[in-house]
């Protein structure tokens, strides 16, 4: 019963996980960027929820779609106004990635001008427990898998059967000769950045439901850990993404359950080493050809 209950932790997790490691493979997909920022787009989801349920005093529906909304907007921010201009002029890869960098450092101390102090979140779902053959499960705990599925299972879906999911695969091929024949790119790519900030905003929400105490700096780690989940799972590659995220969260909570919890950093950092040295591609990823 024990590692039933432990399963359950991890699968809540995961899906944390999972949602913003999507964001990571998204971009990564169609520019080869790592966006180093997206975590501190997953720490402005929390603060953008936070303020639609105690400053507009919404319910926790309407507070999710507006943290997915607020981070989308600020995710095509950061497109259009950082990393358009360098891929316009065809800027070294390392430029784009310093201004990734920077861009988070950014979102960070304007957070910590207007927040400079961790912040209790509301309760905004009834917490209900139910016991099972000594297994407890939270209706915070359901919910939180539950609509991270549906958000993961609607990308894939769109990744796969509309034109805009055809779009972003044939932008990850060969961006040069799409442009040519009349593909528009720079659109592709802001509607990219648009769904990835607002997977980031929902896991943010959901993130400061379940650990109902947010600062300015909970994307450094939360993004850490996306990313390593991303390597896992094959970046660039959605369903990797997820698989990456449940198996990283599956990782730390058997680590913190059975060992000391300080393991849980040192595993998690420790499964990136040994990706990057005997699987780069990660499990479901390919190798991609190096856009020139």
């Amino acid at each position: 019963m024990y590692f039933v209950q432990q399963t359950l932790n991890a699968l809540e997790l995961g899906s944390i996980y999972a949602l913003i490691a999507l964001g990571y493979s998204l971009v990564y997909g169609i520019l080869r960027l790592f966006n180093f920022a997206h975590g501190d787009i997953f720490m402005a989801g929390a603060f953008t929820g936070l303020f639609a349920a105690v400053g507009l005093h919404l319910g926790f529906w309407l507070s999710l779609l507006v943290g997915m909304v607020g981070t989308a907007v600020i995710a095509i921010l950061i497109e259009q106004l950082a990393y358009r201009p360098l891929r316009l002029r065809k800027a070294p890869k390392v430029s784009m990635l310093i201004t990734a960098l920077a861009c988070g450092l950014l979102l960070e101390n304007v957070m910590l001008l207007i927040n400079p102090y961790p912040q209790s979140v509301p309760t905004l779902i009834q917490n209900v427990n139910w016991e099972f053959e000594g297994i407890i499960i939270s209706s915070l705990q359901s919910y939180t898998i539950i609509i991270a599925v549906i958000l993961m299972s609607l990308l894939d879906w769109t990744s796969r059967h509309t034109l805009l999911g055809l779009a972003q695969r044939a932008i990850a091929n060969n961006s040069q000769e799409l442009m040519l024949i009349g593909v528009p790119l720079n659109r592709v790519i802001m509607y990219t950045f648009a769904i990835s900030g607002a997977l980031a905003g929902a896991a943010g929400v959901l993130y400061a439901q379940s650990y109902p105490v947010i600062d300015s700096y909970m994307g450094v780690g939360m993004g850490w850990k996306a990313f390593i989940s991303a390597v896992i799972g094959g970046i660039g590659n959605i369903r990797g993404a997820m698989l990456g995220g449940f198996i990283l969260g599956a990782v730390e909570i058997y680590m913190a359950a059975f060992f000391p919890s300080t393991y849980r950093d040192f595993t998690a950092f420790s499964l990136l080493v040994l990706f990057l040295l005997f699987r780069p591609t990660g499990l479901l990823g390919r190798q991609l050809i190096e856009k020139v």
